[in-house]
């Protein structure tokens, strides 16, 4: 191939040249032989030739082009909409910049959304916070800010939290060819009636984690007190926190029941005063996910068999504290990262 007709690929031809395809053409000549006199290959010969044909002209036709952008007013618009409400929908999105008679397609919209940072991501959950609620969190965390490390490492934090032991609720993926769908290794074992779960109740301190207790049944304040009466002090005694210890419990309806408050003072436990709704400042919850990890992989099928979390998470866990009441000031009691 000759270096014009290269060059005739990698571009458009000019009209002239065009115009001399379409009239030898017209005069009879066959596309091979326009091809050769005006050194064009074949295919364009034949693609003029055949728009020439459809449209009757062989002038360039205005091509669809890229699609149109938002102006800085309707992107400014956009941003501030989104940060109104940044659960509106891309639907309400492009109402909104069809109102302003900027493009209403969802490109230009979510690119104008990008470029000044905003991402569509899925909403975290969390706990419903009343002003009370905020003031409580910012009273609590300005009161323990100051607390010295070793009354930290005095704590005994516990929480209760349930555990799905075969995957329930969670979907898994293999690799399999057709027709093993139903082959054990490809397969999450399931229990009837709600068996492959477990609810636990959990303690653990910087020293590490205390004793992990499996609920039998429906969970109340009797149960809660006995399972305290049990374990509370054992564990504190095996984390070798003595007599003097703080233990941290959130505010369930079991946990500030009457029988388990006189049951805590009846046996002179320091309790810390907690805030309602704040899970954020307590690093159990980080305890629990951990644990949960460890089961996903493992899929254990009792109690005896969960993994045992290291001592060092454990003092990390406990040290994170004052970053969480640090979190907890920043916005001014409302949900944190953690």
């Amino acid at each position: 191939m000759s270096e014009q007709m290269r060059l005739m690929r990698s571009k458009e031809l000019p009209k002239e040249l065009r115009d001399r395809i379409v009239a030898r053409h017209r005069s009879g000549q066959g596309y091979k032989r326009i091809s050769a006199a005006l050194k064009v290959p074949k295919s364009t010969v034949a693609s003029i030739i055949l728009k020439w044909k459809k449209f009757g002209t062989t002038r360039t036709l205005p091509r669809p082009g890229r699609l149109a952008k938002l102006s800085n007013r309707g992107r400014r618009a956009l941003v501030r909409e989104v940060k109104k409400n940044p659960k509106i929908t891309v639907a309400e999105l492009q109402r909104c910049s069809k109102e302003m008679g900027e493009s209403s397609t969802k490109s230009p919209i979510t690119a104008a959304l990008h470029q000044s940072g905003l991402y569509g991501r899925v909403a975290r959950r969390k706990p419903l916070l009343s002003a009370r609620h905020m003031k409580a969190c910012i009273e609590f965390a300005k009161k323990h800010m100051k607390d010295s490390q070793t009354m930290r490492n005095k704590i005994l934090w516990s929480d209760e939290t349930k555990i799905e032991l075969f995957g329930v609720n969670s979907k898994r993926y293999v690799w399999r060819k057709p027709g093993t769908a139903h082959h054990l290794p490809n397969t999450i074992p399931t229990v009837k009636h709600g068996g492959g779960s477990i609810m636990l109740w959990g303690c653990f301190s910087a020293a590490g984690t205390g004793r992990l207790v499996a609920i039998e049944g429906k969970m109340n304040a009797a149960k809660y007190r006995d399972i305290l009466e049990e374990n509370l002090f054992q564990s504190a005694q095996d984390l070798r926190l003595g007599r003097r210890f703080t233990f941290q419990q959130d505010n369930d309806p079991k946990h500030t029941a009457k029988i388990t408050k006189e049951w805590l003072r009846n046996n002179s436990v320091t309790v810390l005063d907690w805030p309602s709704q704040s899970p954020d400042l307590n690093p159990i919850e980080h305890l629990w996910r951990d644990l949960k990890m460890a089961v996903h992989q493992r899929s254990p099928s009792n109690l005896t068999e969960l993994e045992r979390i290291p001592k060092s998470r454990c003092e990390k866990l406990v040290a994170s504290f004052p970053r969480r009441l640090m979190a907890v000031l920043a916005p001014k009691g409302a949900s944190t990262q953690y």
